[in-house]
């Protein structure tokens, strides 16, 4: 595995190999970057969706929550909102100003209840009350867009797909493994370097490195065990020492998103909504 910067400067071990003034071949750039899957499934073998979900529904429901907020608010909202609606026939039948209410903590609830009630009211009027294992159903609802979906079809029906969120643009641009912006066109280039069966957990790692170790203003690069093959290294926190104070979730010793994580988790459940976490 590749290893990460050690205390004591910087070596040419150190440093992401880069050849003498010639661009990276699109062969060599393939290389590298599924040797970094490699890498980052060793470093994550629990990678898994950090939202709470026992069903499609469930799932569906919390990725569309989740915009503009974290998963773990979205985690902390969720139990409230199945107990009073489990199903899309109840959730379609909800009075606006309670559904409203019970998902106000995630942010922009007056659209997202809307959505909510409309994609509720399709899957009991047009899907007999299930959710759809088609991209081409799902995107058809009212707040699901390609990224709802590839969430929902890889996790709840094992389709593979690439899911393109901020994390995961930001590290794939950061990687160079791509210079688009447009999350479809993210999408597009980088299901063309990896098997599709990688696509699924492909996410879940680089989304998991996004959140822990690799943030957007300010990368623990001095931990990080792919430094080597990173050409960004150096835009972050390169010390050691100083990077591993920057670690956050199980990397840094801190609760994770999830309040039922998967028992494989090494790090620690997430505090329910309204819970003290320190003393």
């Amino acid at each position: 595995m590749a290893k990460a910067p050690q205390a004591g400067g910087e070596g040419p071990a150190t440093r992401p190999a880069r050849s003498a003034g010639r661009p990276e071949s699109r062969l060599a750039m393939i290389r590298r970057a599924r040797r970094i899957n490699r890498e980052l499934a060793e470093v994550y073998p629990y990678a898994h969706p950090e939202l709470d979900f026992r069903n499609p529904f469930e799932l569906l429901v919390a990725t569309v929550l989740s915009a503009q907020t974290t998963d773990l608010r979205v985690n902390q909202t969720t139990p409230a909102l199945f107990a009073a609606y489990p199903t899309p026939e109840d959730m379609a039948g909800a009075d606006p100003e309670k559904l409203e209410e019970i998902i106000r903590p995630t942010g922009f609830f007056r659209a997202k209840a809307k959505a909510l009630l409309g994609l509720s009211q399709a899957l009991r009027d047009r899907f007999d009350g299930e959710v759809p294992g088609r991209i081409e159903d799902l995107v058809t609802l009212p707040g699901v867009g390609r990224k709802t979906a590839n969430v929902v079809l890889g996790n709840a029906f094992g389709v593979p797909g690439i899911t393109v969120d901020t994390h995961f643009g930001r590290l794939v641009r950061r990687f160079k493994w791509t210079e688009q912006e447009d999350p479809e066109k993210v999408e597009a280039e980088i299901c063309a370097i990896f098997p599709k069966s990688e696509w699924t957990m492909l996410s879940h790692r680089v989304v998991f490195h996004g959140r822990r170790i690799c943030h957007s203003r300010k990368p623990a690069c001095g931990a990080c065990p792919i430094a080597p093959l990173c050409p960004a290294y150096g835009e972050g926190e390169t010390d050691p020492e100083k990077a591993r104070k920057l670690l956050k979730y199980e990397k840094g010793g801190q609760p994770g998103q999830r309040l039922t994580p998967p028992p494989d988790y090494p790090g620690l459940p997430a505090p329910p909504l309204g819970a003290r976490t320190g003393p």
